[in-house]
């Protein structure tokens, strides 16, 4: 009963910090010169609920459609890679946009491969794909950040 009563907590602080998230999303689309410092209060509230999830979830469980979200994000990465690249060869300034959103489902594809992986060949399978996403990350950070003149038609 009290780990019903811990995970219904949990949920709940959940649910507000999401709305909270939705709502400082709307506003900071709304009024872009407070942007910078709605963002701020949010990686503020940020704080306390890493902590809660720290303290209460699970070392380990069953997931779901465990391979759908694996697959998922590779598809995700293929997408960005794709539209980074027709929009770059375009000289579309876009690409920088895609470029960045790539770089962050590559980083975050990187993180889950390494902290999922069990040890051993699995781990050492994981840390080569590991190396590869770093790689894609860093090449479309560098997209993203550097002016480069638009391709010759």
């Amino acid at each position: 009963m009290g780990t019903e009563k811990r995970d219904y907590g949990k949920q709940f602080m959940g649910w507000t910090l999401l709305l909270l998230g939705v709502a400082v999303g709307a506003v900071a689309v709304g009024l872009r010169r407070w942007s910078p410092a709605l963002l701020g209060a949010a990686a503020v509230l940020l704080v306390p609920w890493t902590v809660v999830l720290g303290l209460t979830l699970p070392a380990d469980t069953e997931v779901r459609n465990w391979s759908v979200a694996w697959i998922g994000l590779d598809v995700l990465m293929a997408a960005g890679c794709a539209a980074t690249a027709l929009l770059g060869l375009r000289g579309n300034p876009r690409a920088r946009l895609t470029a960045s959103a790539t770089a962050a489902v590559a980083v975050l594809d990187a993180w889950f491969d390494m902290t999922t992986a069990r040890p051993g060949a699995e781990l050492t399978q994981a840390v080569a794909c590991a190396v590869a996403e770093a790689t894609l990350a860093a090449v479309c950070v560098r997209l993203a950040v550097t002016d480069r003149p638009a391709p010759r038609e």
